[in-house]
């Protein structure tokens, strides 16, 4: 086993413990062990009253945000949504539109269209307003499914007068 404590730079900052095949970083009292392996004064996040916390980066605090849906507001401390469907980078599959969420955003279906697991994945599938009864189509019409809706067709006999069959 290599103690990597003892090697020149020392891989920590303030405090390492030899580990079997590796090393941990310790900081001293009042600091925060950053990822780089760096300690900061914990403190420092606190006092930058960031609303998602921070990063400390060569001494310097920036306010971080946990999505990439989200970017830094004006202030340098809140986040702000990023409408994502807005800016034309989201391409949704098919019978699907785009619907914007605090800091994501998701792929819901079209009207007249249900989400159902078919073939392995989920796909929006066409809803049979006819088969289900789900329809104004009155009693001397006959209802013909469409994708994502259906139309009243009237009867022999029988012709449309704009609102029902006559």
């Amino acid at each position: 086993d290599l103690n990597e404590c003892g090697l020149k730079p020392r891989p920590c900052k303030h405090r390492c413990m030899n580990t079997y095949g590796s090393y941990k970083c310790y900081c001293l009292n009042g600091y925060m062990l950053m990822p780089d392996g760096t300690c900061s004064n914990a403190l420092s996040c606190l006092m930058a009253n960031c609303q998602y916390g921070c990063d400390v980066l060569k001494g310097e605090v920036r306010c971080r945000c946990p999505s990439p849906g989200l970017q830094l507001g004006p202030d340098g401390r809140t986040c702000v949504d990023i409408d994502e469907c807005a800016t034309g980078r989201v391409i949704c599959p098919r019978f699907r539109h785009c619907v914007n969420t605090f800091g994501s955003y998701i792929c819901r279906c079209h009207k007249g269209f249900d989400l159902m697991y078919i073939g392995g994945k989920y796909q929006c599938h066409d809803i049979d307003e006819c088969m289900l009864g789900h329809h104004q189509c009155g009693s001397f019409s006959h209802c013909y499914n469409t994708p994502g809706s259906y139309k009243c067709k009237c009867k022999e006999g029988y012709r449309d007068n704009g609102t029902n069959c006559i």
